[in-house]
């Protein structure tokens, strides 16, 4: 394993000269910089201190085979302590950072030289400390190559009268030691390690234990690039899923020239007007979709390889490789930022009857969903106006098996490799093999079984009952589509406490989905905690009494239709605890059997 990376030790000052002069970068420098003032405070205590701050993780690109042949040297990449070495830049060299709003602002630290057992040494700067003489305001003037010690120590002192120069040059010496700290610093070599390898190294250095995520390794190639326009991509990613979350950013994207000069720009500019939040893509999801829908490759891994110009065949790396990803990866990251593919798709999605989004189980589902529609509108093959309804399909069937649960990528790639060998259509019938009578008639029923109140199956049947323009229960004009957006309440069929004065005590029972509707307030309110045998008495004695308390419902036909829609045995009305059992199993049943004339309408 030592071939395949090397430990050194370097100075505070060696690592930030290696940034500015660019020979390593820090993509994350482009980025919003997420820690507080504090931590950067606390960062330059530890250095101040002698503390150990952890090692930083750097990886170098393999050598890129140039189109004449010879080789283009390869970048060194900060993987891990992109935070850390960010803090360091602006708090001793002065440099501006992204904050949440993608402003640049410096963090000044200021410095006390001759504070107490009982005093801060570091603070961040504020309105008292810059009214406070004996504070030093910003430590990074001391990090200047044009600093002058004695002028600096002179003046401070004719502030300070009562200070000691001699004292005072003690402590600022003290101080600009800091810049020969020494950071571990482990350097790999990305051509002998595989990106599960790069992984294992991270997890293992990392004291935290954290996972390199892999979308994260790949945007930071991708931001570290400036010969294919991977900078200007990476802020592409980055704006449009921000924007997609708060719109009115806009403003301060704007702020941004550089970028707002791009192709880009010009695509996501519909954003600033958009409050849709059934869909809100955070870039890993942006970066997989855009990478499936170009290569229908679904490993991250993949496109990491092919970032750096990776050729799978020779094993090589190659200029004219990177340089294709880029410019592919660019092109899907444009389609999938195109205003009137986004919003069909969502469209798609909500038409579905998928209209909130506390209906989404699986962001990775949407992603592969959207996918599968990019790939569709440029398939000749398929007919355009039948694209919106596979599409539902695909995503109601991977959401109901839980396709994209388990080992996600594998299963993507699988379908994305299938879809381009043998057709869309072809492989479609192919998978809805699957769903069998049986799996219709007894493996829903038993996934039904579940008091996991968001799981997958109860949420096809909300939005099953949502497209199918069902009414809530008891209530006729009354739809189940505005319960579900206005925050209807969720009903205990059987009421909760009756079942437990009556020894159903386990909350895995009386927590059933099947023993959840929604209602309206009112009608919540009308039932309270009857058992179903009163109140659904109840509703029909009201066909002869006219007294309508729980519902709406005028006819025999209204209820037995009502009863239907909602999945509810008649024989409800004669039940009592005793038959709890057999109320959960004949709702699952009925409940199973709406979702598959739901399916099967899509």
């Amino acid at each position: 394993m030592s071939e395949k990376y090397t430990v050194h030790d370097y100075t505070v000052e060696q690592i930030l000269n290696f940034i500015k002069s660019d020979e390593i970068a820090i993509p994350e420098i482009q980025r919003p910089f997420v820690w507080k003032g504090w931590q950067v405070r606390d960062l330059v205590d530890s250095l101040y201190q002698g503390y150990p701050t952890g090692y930083l993780i750097i990886s170098k690109s393999p050598d890129l085979k140039l189109k004449d042949g010879s080789l283009s040297v390869g970048k060194k990449i900060m993987i891990d302590g992109q935070q850390r070495v960010t803090a360091m830049m602006t708090a001793l060299a002065g440099f501006e950072v992204f904050n949440a709003d993608f402003e640049k602002k410096h963090i000044a630290i200021s410095y006390n030289p001759f504070a107490k057992d009982d005093e801060e040494c570091f603070k961040v700067q504020d309105n008292a400390i810059k009214k406070d003489k004996k504070w030093i305001q910003d430590i990074s003037v001391i990090f200047q190559t044009s600093f002058d010690s004695f002028s600096f120590v002179q003046n401070f002192c004719a502030l300070n009268p009562e200070i000691n120069p001699s004292d005072f040059n003690k402590q600022i010496t003290k101080l600009i030691d800091i810049k020969n700290r020494k950071l571990g610093v482990i350097e790999l070599f990305d051509k002998e390690l595989s990106i599960d390898e790069v992984t294992e190294i991270f997890i293992r250095i990392n004291s935290q234990g954290t996972k390199l995520n892999q979308a994260d390794f790949a945007m930071s190639r991708i931001a570290a690039n400036e010969s294919y326009g991977g900078n200007m991509l990476r802020k592409a990613i980055d704006y449009f899923s921000h924007l997609a979350v708060d719109p009115k950013w806009y403003s301060e994207m704007l702020k941004d020239e550089d970028f707002s000069k791009t192709e880009f720009a010009t695509k996501l500019k519909w954003l600033k007007d958009d409050n849709e939040d059934i869909y809100d893509p955070d870039y890993s999801d942006m970066l997989r979709v855009a990478f499936m829908y170009k290569f229908c490759r679904g490993k991250l891994k993949d496109l990491v390889s092919l970032l750096q110009g990776r050729d799978f065949e020779t094993k090589d790396f190659k200029e004219s490789i990177a340089e294709d990803t880029f410019t592919r990866l660019s092109a899907g990251v444009l389609d999938y930022m195109n205003e009137y593919n986004f919003k069909q798709f969502v469209l798609a999605i909500k038409d579905a009857g998928f209209i909130s989004k506390k209906l989404i189980n699986s962001g990775i589902t949407l992603d592969f969903a959207y996918t599968l529609y990019l790939l569709l509108l440029k398939d000749a093959s398929i007919e355009k106006t039948k694209v919106k309804n596979y599409v539902q399909r695909w995503y109601v069937m991977s959401t109901l098996t839980g396709r994209y649960i388990s080992s996600p990528e594998t299963a993507m790639d699988h379908d994305l490799r299938r879809i381009k060998e043998k057709g869309f259509l072809v492989y479609l019938s192919e998978v809805e093999q699957t769903l069998s009578d049986t799996f219709w008639n007894i493996e829903l029923v038993q996934k039904l079984e579940t008091s996991v109140v968001n799981s997958p199956y109860i949420n096809v049947f909300w939005a099953a009952a949502c497209r199918d323009g069902r009414d809530s229960l008891f209530n006729e004009g009354s739809k189940f589509s505005n319960l579900i957006t206005t925050m209807g309440d969720v009903h205990h069929i059987f009421p909760k406490q009756y079942l437990i004065d009556n020894g159903i005590k386990d909350k895995s029972k009386y927590n059933q989905v099947a023993n959840f509707t929604y209602l309206d307030t009112p009608t919540n309110i009308a039932v309270g905690k009857d058992e179903p045998s009163v109140y659904f008495s109840k509703v029909w004695n009201q066909l002869t009494n006219k007294n309508y308390v729980i519902g709406n419902l005028k006819t025999e036909d209204a209820i037995k239709k009502n009863l239907d829609d909602n999945c509810i045995p008649l024989e409800i009305k004669n039940w009592s605890f005793e038959n709890y059992e057999e109320f959960l199993l004949q709702r699952r049943k009925l409940m199973a059997m709406k979702i598959r004339e739901y399916y099967e309408k899509l």
